[in-house]
């Protein structure tokens, strides 16, 4: 079994072929070609432990367990993680591996992907609300798919303000923890792209009229987006589930996302095991290219 720390995986995760292989591994989901349960958790006084396993033809069979922890404060994340990838003919332990910065990494990924694909062409002025892990990996990921003038990043601590942040934003990442919205609907023009990856059990940092406004919206998963606490996103309740989009579906092209450049789109994550998956198996095969890791047996098997 191959060990690879944080650090290891933060050399070896390259970030452009990371959003490739979300984007293929969304196909996958969305075709039906791949096995995933919702997410389940075991919940303490402090936190929760939630479990997520997928198989994606493309990057095999593997499994999550995430921590959340809203009480912590840096340097202890709030999410830690850690990612197990078994062989999918025998069912071999191959790799075990910190999922932290893959979490991070790849929520922000699958939310530049669809800002890729439902933003105006002509969007220049990125939001990112959040200075947190989250709101890095937003700053790190976004600008990876469109080439923005004006970067423009609000917390609970800077000197700009949600408001101002968003106000003439053509996107705009929400990525805090907040129980309550940090981004109204009466901040938004016309033609905007709003990306919400934050989650909270006590409510939600998304305004509950974007969700009514919102002429597109597209989640990961409908089963998974749908699914009760604390799978899917309580944003979404009332909802109609045949009327959203998925993202594997717009990769694909078989549902349209933007059609004019007036509406305005939403992302809604919920967080979904194929995407630590993909991106676990492209930082094992990049670290047995490079002998990165250490090797350790668990168990001797004998002919």
């Amino acid at each position: 079994m191959l060990v690879l720390t944080r650090a290891e995986v933060e050399e070896l995760l390259d970030l452009d072929e990371l959003i490739a292989a979300l984007a293929d591994a969304h196909v996958e989901l969305s075709a039906g070609s791949v096995s995933m349960p919702t997410r389940i958790a075991a919940f303490s006084p402090d936190g929760l432990l939630g479990a997520m396993p997928a198989y994606v033809p493309s990057a095999g069979l593997g499994a999550k367990l995430v921590s959340l922890f809203p009480r912590n404060r840096a340097p202890l994340p709030t999410h830690q993680a850690a990612i197990v990838l078994f062989d999918g003919d025998t069912g071999v332990v191959v790799a075990l591996l910190d999922g932290t910065y893959i979490t991070a990494m790849r929520t922000a990924g699958a939310a530049a992907l669809a800002a890729k694909l439902l933003a105006r062409e002509d969007a220049r002025v990125l939001a990112v609300l959040g200075t947190g892990v989250q709101g890095r990996a937003a700053l790190e990921m976004f600008r990876r798919v469109r080439d923005f003038d004006e970067v423009r990043v609000a917390g609970r601590k800077t000197e700009l303000s949600y408001e101002e942040a968003v106000r003439g934003a053509d996107v705009v990442a929400a990525t805090t923890h907040a129980a309550e919205p940090v981004v109204l609907a009466d901040w938004l023009d016309d033609g905007v792209h709003v990306s919400s990856v934050g989650y909270n059990t006590a409510g939600s940092e998304l305004d509950p009229a974007i969700v009514g406004r919102a002429d597109v919206i597209c989640v990961e998963s409908r089963e998974s987006s749908f699914a009760p606490p604390p799978g899917g996103a309580t944003e979404l309740a009332g909802v109609d589930p045949s009327s959203v989009v998925e993202l594997g579906e717009l990769v694909a092209g078989s549902r349209s996302g933007r059609t004019a450049p007036g509406e305005i789109t939403l992302y809604k994550s919920v967080g979904v095991a194929v995407q630590d998956v993909a991106a676990a198996a492209l930082v094992v095969a990049t670290a047995r290219e490079r002998g990165t890791g250490i090797e350790i047996e668990l168990e001797e098997i004998h002919a």
